[in-house]
């Protein structure tokens, strides 16, 4: 089991900026890849950005890249989402995921869940 808590979130004004972490603590050794998704409401919960866990390879959705950047810090277990130049459409709940498997952007594909942080951008 890979237990994980995300922080971070908050109210922040159209083009501010935000940090969202990730903590991951359990049997961390079996994950590969590490995710971001985000579920406003009415909404499919959605692919944001994808790490592979041992470094090199990120994804992101089309519509965060250039101003969302994922990074990891091994040492620590934390997965971070620096998200800059907030627009009022990524107002949702953003979740932290992890895989046990390669990299990917399929939701279905993560095997554990946070529990959630929610981000308001006001315009």
């Amino acid at each position: 089991q890979v237990q994980l808590v995300e922080s971070g979130g908050g109210l922040v004004q159209a083009g501010g900026s935000l940090r969202l972490s990730c903590a991951a603590s359990g049997r961390t050794e079996t994950t590969q890849a590490m995710g971001w998704f985000r579920q406003a409401p009415g909404k499919e919960r959605e692919f944001v950005a994808a790490i592979r866990w041992s470094g090199g390879s990120a994804y992101y959705a089309d519509a965060v890249k250039g101003r969302f950047t994922i990074s990891r810090d091994n040492a620590e277990n934390t997965v971070y989402l620096q998200m800059n130049s907030l627009k009022p459409e990524d107002t949702a709940v953003y979740y932290c995921a992890a895989k046990s498997t390669r990299i990917g952007i399929d939701r279905y594909e993560y095997d554990y869940w946070g529990q959630g942080t929610q981000v308001t951008v006001s315009s």
